[in-house]
């Protein structure tokens, strides 16, 4: 939605190396530009060569309800997707089971066929028996006119297992606090998904500019000890 304000034009495409690429392509079908944004962060339909290969399914092996609701992990099969890991013969079973390919993408399927993930796998937040995906509070707190940048992973706590922290960057000159960013959060989505902590940095990245979740989630649980 901010892009765009500029002046672009986003065409959102989704895929992953084992892949060899983009594997799905979205289309933005709202009529205003709240609608065109929340549908362009679907992450669309698959290609011609690959729409009979991509699948939302729950741990059992079983489709989930095409209702945009009900999570399952991505999988795929075509003829563009990895036949395996080099010489690795057990992350290649992992990663084939129930002869799909597992992307470790956590989303659900729209009645229309676009798929939409929710978050990593390795990212959901298990708070209190409750799961906290990670993205959907980071989309939250990027609503916030004083926000740059953010990134959301689980930190310990004693009472709820784990709770969501947020490592956020501030736009230029602003005064925005760490109460102001949870109170801004659980405006808009339920309470419990709000994080609990909020710590303003610069956040790790790839030589590609993508940010290291993992490196700020290590950090968190490396110095824990039960109370």
């Amino acid at each position: 939605k901010k892009i765009e304000a500029m002046g672009a034009n986003i065409i959102h495409l989704y895929g992953l190396t084992e892949t060899f690429g983009p594997y799905t392509l979205n289309f933005a079908n709202g009529k205003n530009k709240f609608a065109i944004s929340a549908d362009k962060s679907k992450q669309g339909f698959p290609y011609i060569h690959t729409q009979n290969g991509l699948k939302v399914l729950n741990p059992c092996g079983e489709e989930v309800p095409a209702d945009g609701v009900s999570v399952g992990e991505i999988v795929m099969r075509s003829n563009g997707v990895t036949s395996g890991y080099y010489k690795d013969e057990i992350a290649t079973e992992e990663a084939f089971k129930y002869g799909w390919f597992h992307s470790g993408d956590l989303g659900v399927m729209h009645p229309d066929g676009q798929i939409e993930i929710k978050d990593r796998a390795k990212d959901m937040i298990i708070s209190g028996g409750e799961n906290v995906s990670s993205q959907e509070v980071e989309n939250t707190i990027m609503e916030h006119p004083d926000v740059l940048e953010v990134a959301v992973v689980s930190t310990p706590d004693n009472y709820w297992g784990e709770v969501p922290k947020a490592f956020v960057t501030l736009v230029d000159g602003s005064l925005a606090t760490e109460i102001d960013i949870i109170e801004f959060c659980k405006e808009r989505i339920a309470r419990f998904k709000a994080p609990k902590y909020v710590e303003f940095c610069d956040l790790p990245k790839t030589a590609t500019g993508k940010i290291q979740k993992f490196n700020l989630r290590e950090r968190e649980w490396s110095s824990w000890r039960v109370e």
